[in-house]
């Protein structure tokens, strides 16, 4: 997992905020396919900003672009999108939770098999891929990236299956974890989600076309109809002549992240019927109800937290406010960050806005805290704009445990709520008082009566510690992944 520096916390706001790892999208049978996969992954770029790459095939030959960066800093010219021909196409956003940030892992991977090219896009993390990693190369695979989904690649290309569909299956049944699969050959496009759900993945139409995405706002983008979500365990292939599902793990019950909810998916994307945006807002709710406290005004950090705010508000009655100002335009590396501009770092991606704030009783919502750095900051600036009270309510429960399955969260020991009380955390932050959202609140605000601890509905173990796979990595010695590797210096 990669984690925090002194400089990203007091410079960089982003962190001291939780990742998702990936984005995935794929198209087949569409002759814009390559601009489609493009606009598909730029709806997707939430899901992450290091980089994006794009595969397509044009009956001939695969052609694929790969780079470091966003989306639209390299897939916005015709230029571009005019060396990406074919009707097949599929696309990737990558921020990395398993290998470095370097253009050797940028995705969609691509292998040349006997039977034929494959890319392979991946969304989630392997928890046993590096125990498979190293068999591997014991047995003398040679592998040239470092991310956890190259296994996936160099399984498919052991398998002795007859069809390129049953080498996929194959290869995904050894591997444990959370994922969401989108792959293309020369004929098929291929998706799978892992046997719980963990990661989502759906469905769509496009004049015929079968799209798979992550989350629906990439089908809105480009007019797709969303036709459903791929199923928890599902390996999904769509064909010129239609599309075949097959379950190689048998029927079980889905528990999807709740944090999808809570704050990874985009507010207009609909998962498992559900909008995420009302979610959002009825966890505010909810969070009122459990936490009230007498106020002048609801302020939300944004943007994560405005439709919580929004919720809190109209449960409480309390007006809301933008009481804090977001600059979308500043990047971590806008200027040299000496001491004194790290000092300034929140001041350079949020501004309080002092006629909202200044004399009143401010009541702030987020969406979650993981180390606190952020928090501490931003209620600083509020105490300094002239609020008279600051309290602090999060729409989740307390992150208490690390995360195993593509989200990037700091090691245990820097989850602000697994070292401290409540009290504790309230006098971290310097607020006159700290709330969460229950964990049964959180699934009151799903439509639950509570978590159904026997079988729960949510994997949710951020905030239980209940890990609904094996984390076979964990077990393992360290020697593999201190070995030396090679470092892209140019």
């Amino acid at each position: 997992m990669t984690g925090g520096t002194e400089v990203d916390e007091l410079f960089d706001m982003d962190g001291d905020t939780l990742r998702e790892e990936c984005g995935v999208f794929g198209i087949l049978g569409h002759e814009d396919a390559s601009a489609l996969a493009a606009l598909g992954l730029h709806a997707l770029q939430h899901r992450g900003q290091e980089a994006a790459g794009i595969v397509t095939f044009d009956n001939d030959q695969f052609r694929a672009e790969r780079h470091l960066g966003l989306v639209g800093d390299h897939f916005s010219d015709a230029d571009t999108i005019g060396r990406l021909t074919g009707r097949a196409a599929v696309g990737h956003v990558r921020y990395s939770t398993t290998g470095e940030t370097i253009l050797r892992n940028v995705q969609p991977l691509f292998a040349e098999l006997d039977g034929g090219g494959i890319a392979v896009c991946h969304n989630g993390n392997f928890t046993n891929a590096l125990t498979l990693r190293r068999q591997l190369i014991r047995d003398g695979a040679i592998c040239q990236s470092t991310s956890d989904s190259e296994v996936v690649l160099q399984l498919v290309a052991r398998s002795r299956k007859n069809k390129i569909v049953d080498r996929f299956i194959e290869a995904i049944t050894q591997m444990e974890g959370a994922y969401s699969l989108v792959a293309l050959t020369s004929k098929k496009l291929i998706g799978a989600r892992d046997p719980l759900g963990i990661r989502p993945l759906v469905l769509g139409d496009l004049n015929g076309a079968p799209i798979l995405a992550s989350e629906t706002c990439a089908l809105d983008i480009i007019g797709a109809k969303f036709i459903r979500e791929v199923e928890n365990g599902e390996v999904i292939v769509c064909t010129s002549t239609g599309i075949q599902s097959f379950f190689p793990f048998g029927k079980q019950q889905a528990r999807p992240c709740i944090f999808e909810y809570i704050y990874f998916s985009r507010p207009d994307s609909v998962l498992s019927g559900r909008s995420v945006y009302d979610v959002r807002r009825e966890m505010g709710k909810q969070l009122a109800r459990e936490t009230s406290v007498e106020a002048d005004v609801i302020v939300p950090v944004p943007d994560s937290g405005v439709p919580a705010a929004i919720g809190y508000s109209q449960e409480s009655g309390i007006p809301f406010e933008l009481g804090i100002i977001r600059n979308h335009y500043v990047g971590r590396t806008f200027i040299e960050p000496t001491q004194q501009i790290r000092a300034l770092g929140v001041k350079m991606k949020h501004s309080a806005n002092r006629s909202q704030i200044e004399g009143k009783r401010v009541v702030l919502v987020d969406d979650s805290l993981v180390r606190g750095t952020t928090s501490v900051k931003i209620v600083q600036m509020i105490r300094e704009a002239g609020a008279k009270e600051v309290h602090f309510r999060l729409a989740s429960p307390p992150i208490r445990y690390s995360d195993y399955y593509g989200i990037d969260t700091p090691v245990r020991e820097k989850l602000l709520a697994a070292k401290y009380s409540l009290e504790e955390m309230c006098a971290y932050i310097g607020a006159d008082s700290l709330a969460f959202l229950s964990v049964d609140g959180m699934y009151k605000s799903m439509g639950y009566d509570g978590r159904d601890n026997e079988n729960p509905q949510f994997t949710d173990h951020g905030f239980t510690g209940d890990y609904p796979t094996p984390l076979t990595d964990l077990s393992e010695d360290q020697e593999f992944i201190s070995a030396p590797r090679l470092v892209e210096v140019g």
